[in-house]
């Protein structure tokens, strides 16, 4: 059962709404009413069902959107030059109180000062 369907509530497509359904008759009548009663107060105060308008003054130039900082004195970026990116010389260990590296566990690799260490990380510290 590698292939499960899922029903119709986890689906994110399909999301209107269906049309409204009432308990009773009385009930949709009533709302068909009050709808009716609400459009008409509507009419009679002039109100209309559309996006608000924003008004600009006449007398106040247009300007772009005012941004936090804005009005702060424009300070230049810095000037750089271009430079290639070049690749970072490999790092090598020139010391002698290294005797080498050891994996531990699961490849984790230990530099080794001792031999003492040595027989601790071969014996994983057990004993």
């Amino acid at each position: 059962m590698s292939f499960h369907l899922e029903g119709p509530w986890l689906s994110t497509t399909g999301k209107r709404k269906t049309k409204r359904k009432y308990r009773t008759a009385e009930q949709a009548k009533k709302a068909r009413e009050l709808s009716a009663s609400w459009e008409e107060l509507l009419k009679k105060h002039n109100v209309t069902k559309t996006k608000a308008k924003t008004t600009v003054s006449k007398n106040t130039p247009q300007t772009g959107p005012v941004y936090r900082g804005s009005d702060l004195p424009r300070i230049p970026s810095r000037e750089t030059t271009w430079e290639p990116c070049t690749k970072a010389e490999i790092k090598v260990y020139t010391g002698t109180k290294m005797l080498g590296i050891a994996t531990m566990h699961k490849s984790n690799s230990v530099p080794v000062f001792s031999d003492q260490e040595a027989k601790d990380i071969s014996r994983m510290r057990r004993g």
